[in-house]
């Protein structure tokens, strides 16, 4: 089944998104994390097209997505999960299935919570919920969300996205990194090199800080309506790390377990594990 790119105007934004396999199948929806795009899906796309339908947008500034200046246009998880729920509005699509990944998880549990009638099952892919998993990474974010002045913490948020934060991001605790294609991290670069986007980055590193007090309403919509989860997870993230991972174990009862020995990017490095297992899950779940 052909992946084809398209675009629809939401909120007054041009949203492009990837499309592929039949609309008359059950819908995946991938959102993507920082500092990507869904061009990180590209392959499990391919993967599941010829059961799946599947959907996968950028982000206002992210991917191939237009960037309205940021005097026009609020950066924030709250807004990016109203876009999303628009353009799943718009395409008519009422019944899915969400993969959450990085700054996927805020925007797709946002989703989630609000709409559970909507919501067939959850993969989460090195995306938090929980406290647990904001370790030494989130230092100096923490930070940047006490004093958004702080210069340090904003040089060192700065180089996560620069050309060497975006590799190690791609490569960092992946037991082999010559199977992480570089076209990754480049492709990231060319959109992040964009003017303005620094600082849209740095906004949305500061408005992460709204994420974590919805965290107990998400842990009570896992409670309350027990949503078939599958857990894919690189364990030796250092930005999500495996502890986070483990944290879901406290509520989610329907729940499937995987880590895998490698980083962030989870797919890069054991995609064709990942999609099997994502195959056999839905296959299980989803009618």
């Amino acid at each position: 089944m052909k992946t084809t790119f398209k675009t629809e105007k939401i909120n007054g934004v041009e949203i492009f998104y990837r499309e592929a396999g039949d609309r008359n199948r059950p819908t995946l929806v991938l959102l993507h994390g920082y500092p990507t795009s869904s061009h990180m899906y590209r392959n499990l796309i391919k993967d599941l097209s010829h059961k799946y339908h599947l959907i996968a947008p950028d982000y206002p500034g992210y991917g191939r997505s237009e960037q309205p200046p940021i005097s026009e246009f609020a950066y924030t998880f709250d807004n990016f999960s109203k876009i999303i729920g628009a353009l799943l509005d718009k395409l008519d699509i009422q019944k899915y299935s969400l993969y959450l990944m990085d700054y996927g998880a805020p925007v797709g549990f946002r989703i989630a919570s609000a709409n559970p009638e909507k919501i067939d099952s959850l993969i989460v892919q090195n995306g938090c919920a929980y406290e647990e998993g904001l370790e030494a990474f989130w230092d100096p974010i923490k930070a940047y969300w006490k004093n958004i002045n702080d210069k340090e913490a904003e040089n060192t948020l700065r180089g996560f996205h620069d050309a060497n934060g975006l590799k190690w991001q791609y490569t960092h605790n992946v037991p082999d990194p010559s199977v992480v294609s570089p076209d990754n991290w480049e492709i990231d670069l060319r959109h992040l090199e964009r003017p303005e986007n620094g600082a849209i980055q740095l906004a949305l590193f500061y408005d992460y800080r709204t994420n974590v007090p919805l965290y107990p309403s998400w842990q009570q919509y896992f409670r309350d309506y027990q949503p078939e989860m599958l857990i894919v997870y690189g364990k030796d993230d250092y930005i999500f790390p495996g502890s986070g991972a483990e944290a879901f174990k406290k509520d989610v009862k329907n729940l499937e377990f995987h880590l895998f020995e490698t980083g962030h990017f989870a797919l890069e490095s054991h995609g064709e594990e990942i999609s099997a297992i994502i195959e056999d899950f839905l296959d299980r779940k989803v009618k």
